[in-house]
């Protein structure tokens, strides 16, 4: 009976090794994709992030889902790499975000606030955009950046 009960707890260790982490934890353990400097300025200051900078498909679909966290200074640049209207959503990200949608010079034309975790309603970018900027929901509020306020980073100077 003992072999019996270790060779099952053995089975149900290596299914559960060979599923591998959940989704939460593999994205919580996923290193960032890079952090690039990325500043907005609003009303003469200068408010400096740390963001990956999302610029495929795959990326982009994945973008913040599953975070439990992300550090105030922090926030992800969804590149589209061409100016379009496009759609947010938040399915399965836990975390309420400021989306900041950016036209190609920079400025940017829209900020949907404290978006709600987990909705699938989409959230319109309202015009064509080279990019999304996400942030913790509220900071964009407690900053003061607004639409009209430009971003610099790389992406708006190619």
């Amino acid at each position: 009976m003992r072999a019996a009960l270790s060779f099952i707890t053995a089975c149900l260790a290596w299914i559960a090794l060979a599923a591998g982490p959940s989704p939460a934890l593999a994205q919580a353990a996923a290193p960032a994709a890079g952090l690039e400097q990325l500043v907005i300025v609003s009303g003469g200051t200068r408010h400096v992030f740390q963001v990956e900078v999302m610029r495929t498909p795959d990326q982009r679909a994945k973008g913040l889902m599953y975070r439990n966290y992300m550090p105030e200074d922090r926030g992800m640049l969804f590149d589209f790499a061409r100016t379009e209207p496009v759609a947010m959503w938040m399915q399965n990200t836990y975390i309420p975000l400021d989306m900041l949608f950016i036209r190609a010079n920079g400025t940017i034309s829209r900020i949907a606030e404290r978006t709600e975790p987990l909705s699938t309603r989409t959230i319109p970018s309202g015009e064509p955009v080279l990019s999304v900027l996400e942030i913790n929901g509220g900071v964009a509020e407690k900053l003061g950046i607004k639409p009209g306020d430009k971003v610099e980073h790389v992406l708006f100077k190619r």
